[in-house]
């Protein structure tokens, strides 16, 4: 964007659950440098946004900030100082990452206006609080995170800055009451727009799904319903959707109320952190608390990641996208005249694959990143994608969304049951994914997550993955001394991808060992915390045998764990016996 036409951007905030009200906060291992935060901004700012020229505003060095500033208030000074015509609050400063999304892409001001993009405050699927995780995402305008060309340049702006624009004199917004605060700004008025937080997104649901069907399964007296927000911004989204709109019970919904530090909780949706969901349903080792529910499900703390689970019965995140495909043209109306093309992460299973193949439609493997979903669904060419991560979503925003999944999950199954809500059995959801087992087969999949590693010795072990991979001989050799039961690899690479819409290459997005059977071994590196590194090893086996697919998970990947363990020699470069979590 050309500086000159700052005077009608408009900027949206979300402030979500699990972050800091004060800056700086106590001592954060996530915010090191007491002017992470103002200098991210700026760096932004200086790519897209501000014409530097702005008179009457203060400038500050590293060394002089305002110590007694919210977050929300630095983003709002600084952007009334480089030249932002107004901003987009939701209310209380919570704002799901989809409903972010959703804002940007649909939202319109009273003046016509609409948002030029937003900065989210969130540490996402991490621990959050004083001493946990934070982190800071700026979405651009078609809603989506900001493509790896743009974060580029705002880091290579961050080792530049010198100082920034504070509008220090301007009042505090007190973000809790919603309407418009008006100012003199250095181009003109600036306002705050402070907006209800549910009303667009909610909107934007009701053109998704038909609500009138889900509304009479979740008000059968034979379908009972479990949804957990881990104590993350979901839970507004929650009570309006599941309860206000579809008439769930609010019993139905646990531990919904946002806050900062997730309740001292860990909001990442699987089978170890929603301990009391995975309880309900039946699945706990410790047993169930009575009869558990029909449905259940689970979101991270920005809510755009997913957890289904079916009575004593988990959908891998795999299988849930691959599942969400099949049936979204018969079951969910916004898909009604066909999908565009579908998409799965590298790491995901193949499950999607085979979907694809069976109904003809266009398939694209991409890198661990939503970014690349979003550029395939402006370009139109896909409409349903997913990451085994627990992220699942669509074209009709440029983020993973939590509760659409949730929603498309709950129509699937209000669409198998449309002559069956006055009957005697409902089909479940373990009837649909064994029925979905039948018609494609199988992938036997699990996840295993090494925390916290410590950073040096993951770069190493990574290092030694990839130089194992220069001879697939000696890489059989160890496989065969480990379990002479496991097929040979008949490729090994580290996976690298070429953008089919703007041509940008992507390296180094996954180290990958793939077996003759068609089973495969992934390895990477996740980033997303502040501490140490996460190792993950992805471990897939394909089954079409419908004799063969009701094997327990885990003992049907046994084989191929101890393969990846010899093989990366994981206790001698972590000190690891063995994962922190298993999916």
């Amino acid at each position: 964007m050309d500086a000159t036409s700052t005077a009608t951007t408009h900027l949206l905030l979300a402030f979500l659950a699990a972050t800091f009200h004060r800056y700086p906060p106590s001592p954060s291992r996530a915010l090191v440098d007491a002017h992470f935060l103002p200098t991210l901004l700026i760096a932004t700012f200086d790519r897209s946004l501000l014409s530097p020229s702005n008179r009457h505003w203060h400038r500050h060095s590293p060394s002089n900030l305002p110590q007694v500033l919210s977050f929300p208030q630095i983003i709002i000074k600084m952007a009334a100082a480089n030249g932002v015509r107004r901003i987009w609050v939701g209310q209380n400063g919570l704002l799901s990452t989809p409903a972010v999304s959703a804002v940007i892409r649909e939202r319109v001001g009273a003046d016509g206006s609409k948002a030029t993009g937003g900065f989210i405050l969130t540490a996402s699927h991490n621990p959050g609080g004083p001493h946990e995780d934070f982190g800071i995402k700026y979405n651009m305008e078609n809603g989506g995170p900001a493509p790896e060309a743009i974060t580029d340049q705002i880091f290579a702006n961050t080792k530049i800055i010198k100082e920034y624009l504070l509008a220090e004199d301007l009042p505090d917004v007190d973000i809790s009451v919603l309407g418009v605060s008006s100012f003199d700004g250095p181009e003109g008025p600036f306002d705050v727009e402070v907006f209800d937080s549910t009303t667009d997104y909610v909107k934007l649901m009701k053109t998704i799904f038909d609500f009138e069907s889900i509304q009479k399964l979740l008000t059968c007296p034979k379908f009972t319903f479990c949804y957990d927000a881990l104590h993350g911004v979901a839970g507004i989204y929650a009570k309006c959707i599941f309860v206000e709109e579809l008439g769930a019970n609010e019993s139905s919904l646990i531990n919904c109320t946002p806050k900062e530090d997730f309740g001292g909780g860990h909001p990442d949706p699987n089978l170890t952190y929603a301990k009391e969901l995975v309880a309900r349903m039946g699945l706990s080792k410790s047993g169930s608390q009575g009869e558990p529910p029909e449905f259940g499900a689970a979101a991270d703390g920005d809510a755009d990641r997913n957890m289904i689970l079916g009575k004593r019965f988990f959908v891998t995140p795999s299988d849930s996208v691959a599942i969400i495909a099949a049936n979204a043209v018969q079951a969910i109306p916004y898909f009604s005249s066909g999908l565009k093309g579908v998409a799965r992460s590298m790491p995901t299973s193949a499950a999607l694959d085979v979907v694809a193949k069976n109904l003809n439609l266009k398939f694209f493997e991409v890198p661990t990143g939503w970014k690349f979903f979003g550029n395939l669904m402006d370009a139109g060419l896909c409409s349903i994608c997913g990451e085994e991560s627990f992220g699942t979503g669509s074209d009709h925003i440029r983020e993973k969304d939590g509760i659409w999944a949730v929603l498309a999950w709950l129509s699937i199954i209000a669409y198998r049951n449309k002559d069956k809500l006055d009957g005697d059995k409902l089909v479940t959801v373990e009837d649909i994914v064994l029925q979905h087992w039948a018609t494609y087969g199988r992938h036997y999949y699990t996840r295993y997550d090494y925390e916290n590693v410590d950073a040096g010795a993951a770069k190493e072990l990574m290092e030694n993955l990839v130089n194992v991979q220069s001879s697939l001989p000696d890489v059989n050799k160890i496989i065969k001394e480990a379990r002479p039961d496991v097929s040979s690899v008949v490729q090994a690479d580290e996976f690298e991808y070429k953008d089919p819409v703007d041509g940008s290459i992507s390296r180094h997005q996954g180290i990958r060992y793939l077996f003759e059977d068609g089973s495969r071994l992934v390895f990477r590196l996740s980033g997303t915390g502040s501490v140490g590194a996460t190792i993950r090893v992805y471990i897939e086996q394909y089954e079409k045998d419908p004799m063969k697919t009701g094997r327990d998970s885990q003992e049907a990947l046994s084989p191929l764990v101890d393969v990846a363990i010899k093989l990366s020699k994981m206790q001698e470069f972590t000190g690891r016996s063995a994962p922190t979590v298993i999916t």
